[in-house]
């Protein structure tokens, strides 16, 4: 692999997030949106960010391929050995509402595996990025994934919570990927989707938090695997390892009662 500046991925990630604050003000619903399919918004801040993004990343590394969730796909990149996986803003429905659980999302995959990733939070003043087998951090503070060992009463990012889960409800951004970050920050212990989900949701965040020390994988404890043909894995699973086999005990019980969502 040639020499990447990640340095210019930071801080064009960042240019994105300061494109998209352009038609983000707190509390205020942003102009401009619609839904692309039912439930699925997307705004013109999504489209705006998703071409600079793909306009500065490919400058930087003309090589590698291009998976976004904004961008129209044909797979021609997939088993390409470099694919810049993107989601130009990941927590659409923060962003459009005036709420700041959303970010710009960048991952670079090598073969099947993402080695780079920068998640850049600016509603929220965050910006978290990690490099494989190297380093992962917020804001320049080295990152360490909850280390919790008891399943009861483990911090979950969720509006509410059963009672009779025992578990502890915390603040749940809509971003998939800022809430696997709070596990790489031990800011929350399990983070879980059963649904089919997309590589750009995950691939950034991945990085972050297995670097930090949580596993990750996809909902049933199985490795994830990127730059595929479909773009698509069965939810995620990011916590802190000594929680993982009641992890996915629990979680594989759920797929079996309720199947996964689509």
């Amino acid at each position: 692999m040639a020499d990447i500046d990640f340095d210019r991925v930071i801080a064009i990630a960042e240019e994105g997030g300061a494109l998209a604050m352009r038609d983000w003000k707190l509390d205020k619903m942003a102009d401009k949106t619609w839904e692309k399919s039912p439930g699925q918004i997307v705004s013109d801040a999504d489209l705006a960010v998703d071409r600079f993004l793909r306009s500065e990343l490919e400058k930087l590394v003309p090589s590698a391929g291009w998976l976004s969730e904004e961008t129209h796909i044909d797979h021609s990149s997939a088993g390409a050995e470099l694919t810049w996986v993107v989601d130009p803003i990941d927590g659409t429905k923060d962003f459009v509402a005036g709420k700041t659980g959303w970010c710009v999302s960048v991952a670079l995959v090598q073969n099947d595996s993402p080695i780079f990733g920068v998640l850049v939070a600016p509603a929220m003043k965050e910006a978290w990025v990690a490099k494989a087998g190297s380093h992962t951090e917020v804001n320049g503070r080295t990152l360490h994934a909850s280390q919790r060992r008891q399943y009861d009463g483990c911090r979950i990012p969720a509006e509410a919570l059963p009672p009779e889960l025992n578990l502890t409800a915390v603040a749940k951004p809509n971003s998939i990927a800022l809430r696997m970050a709070m596990v790489a920050d031990d800011r929350a212990d399990v983070v879980a989707s059963t649904r089919w989900g997309h590589e750009w949701d995950i691939a950034a965040a991945h990085v972050i938090a297995a670097e930090a020390g949580a596993s990750v994988t996809d909902a049933l404890g199985k490795n994830l695997v990127y730059n595929g043909t479909h773009g698509k894995a069965l939810g995620v699973l990011c916590c802190s390892q000594n929680l993982f086999d009641a992890a996915v005990q629990r979680i594989g019980k759920y797929v079996i009662e309720h199947g996964a969502s689509h």
